[in-house]
């Protein structure tokens, strides 16, 4: 019984490995001719064939299977959970254990254990921890019938002096937003645009306290394996005596550029940003990002190295109007 099993799996898994590859063969020639829709739903079948089919490779080879956190959390509901007759409730209950909410990683999620500002300061040490914190909820689907993706994010990016006595919490921003995606497909180049309103403050008082309110255009362009995403914003004005940063778009500009570069398993990442004024007002800030793999017994759970380097205004909130200079080393959790 043993080798007939055996001898079941190998056959499936050749026949159905040809099968994967003209899945992959068939969306390629639907991308050439630009029908990303048609693409994309048999990308999905080849993906789905090659999961398939590397399982059975790893049965065959008597492989471990590889277990997730969200596997297991559903195989311990399965076995272990006493199930409602109610389906309502036996949903409730499920969607609880398994914590399957549909967020989604955002931005890039990162700690950094280690930062060093090259410039010295009164009111911080030059050594502290910076960590980000980023996650999307998928609202709605083709509400507009434009195939776009409506969602809210929300994004946590907090500064904590490490090095300092009581440890204290410098500075926290916090960014919530709501966006629309729209897929464009009437272009080799041009991948997707975005329009999003977003708040973004720091949550101090009086002198301390800052905040804006944006929207923004962001379109995603890809040239072989280079993406290069633009933006653009306005910034919703506020009355005189409520704005605690009236001069933010002298140091921020009306927007930024990112440059983003997928090489292997590496990606290197330079968002630039300028205020676009050709005098001695001129202000801008280069931030560079590099996420690289780390060694297997570390990084086989979607983790990564992370080096940053930032120069110029803007790094936080508090920050908008000081040339800062500083790199850090960790890891992301997301990229």
């Amino acid at each position: 019984m043993k080798y007939k099993l055996l001898l079941f799996i190998f056959i499936y898994v050749y026949s159905n490995a040809q099968t994967g590859e003209e899945f992959f063969k068939k969306a390629q020639e639907y991308e050439n001719n630009n029908n990303y829709k048609k693409a994309m739903e048999f990308y999905k079948k080849a993906y789905t064939q090659k999961n398939i089919t590397a399982s059975l490779e790893n049965e065959l080879n008597k492989k471990d299977e590889v277990q997730t956190f969200t596997k297991i959390k559903k195989e311990f509901y399965a076995k272990k959970m006493a199930k409602s007759d109610d389906p309502e409730t036996k949903k409730t209950i499920e969607q609880v254990i398994t914590s399957d909410f549909e967020l989604y990683p955002y931005k890039k999620n990162y700690l950094l254990p280690a930062t060093y500002d090259l410039n010295e300061r009164d009111d911080r040490k030059q050594f502290e921890t910076k960590f980000q914190f980023s996650v999307e909820k998928p609202i709605s689907y083709n509400f507009l019938g434009l195939d776009e993706t409506i969602s809210f994010a929300y994004t946590q990016k907090s500064f904590w002096q490490t090095s300092e006595k009581s440890s204290p919490f410098r500075e926290t921003n916090y960014q919530p937003e709501i966006f629309a995606l729209f897929p464009y497909e009437n272009s080799d180049h041009v991948k997707a645009y975005k329009v999003s309103l977003i708040h973004e403050s720091n949550g101090r008082n009086n002198e301390f306290s800052r905040s804006w309110n944006r929207i923004y255009l962001e379109t995603y362009l890809k040239l072989s394996n280079l993406f290069i995403i633009p933006k653009v914003w306005y910034r919703i004005p506020e009355k005189t005596d409520e704005d605690d940063n009236p001069d933010i778009d002298k140091y921020l500009g009306y927007g930024d550029l990112t440059f983003f570069y997928p090489y292997k398993k590496h990606i290197f990442e330079l968002k630039l940003r300028n205020n676009l004024r050709l005098n001695s007002q001129n202000k801008g800030s280069a931030q560079f990002d590099w996420t690289f793999p780390l060694p297997y017994s570390v990084g086989e759970t979607n983790t990564f190295g992370f080096i940053q380097v930032f120069s110029g205004y803007g790094d936080s909130l508090i920050d908008y109007d000081k040339e800062i200079n500083k790199i850090g080393f960790g890891i992301a959790l997301s990229r």
